[in-house]
């Protein structure tokens, strides 16, 4: 999946220099996994960016890899602890690999923003321009979770993978 996973990572950079959000650049990425409408992703993942609805919290590019794991492994039926605890348990693990590798998961500390109020209190989005992209991290913080989430998902196959072998 080695080229997989950087196809992964392109499509979801490609994405966000097209101009969607962190959020709905790596889950779009992802949605052939799923066999999901890409339309609808992007529709799904929109209200993520900015981190969630451009109030600088949890970093969109993280959502998007939440929204997969939910996608990958969540419960359809709300008794199924130990689904639960599957899923949070992955969902954790690439959050802090995610940190691990990028220092934080809030999109106002990975922007360096220091509380900058005037930004956070406005809804509309920064025009996208040459400045925008040279100056902002957001296109490597999107590559990250995308090849974050290539990597569970070459971890998955693998696992699967033996244990039919065992079988």
């Amino acid at each position: 999946m080695n080229n997989k996973k950087e196809e992964y990572v392109e499509r979801a950079v490609c994405l966000f220099m097209k101009g969607h959000n962190c959020s709905q650049s790596v889950a779009a990425a992802f949605a052939d996994v799923y066999n999901l409408d890409p339309t609808t992703v992007l529709r799904l993942s929109a209200g993520f960016g900015g981190g969630v609805g451009r109030m600088r919290m949890m970093c969109g590019a993280v959502s998007g890899m939440v929204m997969l794991a939910g996608m990958e492994e969540g419960p359809a039926d709300g008794d199924n602890r130990q689904a639960k605890t599957e899923c949070y348990k992955h969902v954790r693990q690439i959050v802090e690999k995610f940190k691990d590798e990028n220092g934080s998961i809030i999109c106002e500390e990975l922007l360096k923003m220091n509380g900058c109020k005037a930004v956070k209190d406005s809804s509309i989005p920064d025009e996208r321009t040459a400045k925008y992209y040279a100056e902002r991290p957001c296109a490597r913080k999107v590559a990250s979770a995308a090849r974050i989430y290539a990597e569970f998902l070459e971890e998955r196959d693998k696992g699967e993978k033996e244990e039919k072998e065992e079988k």
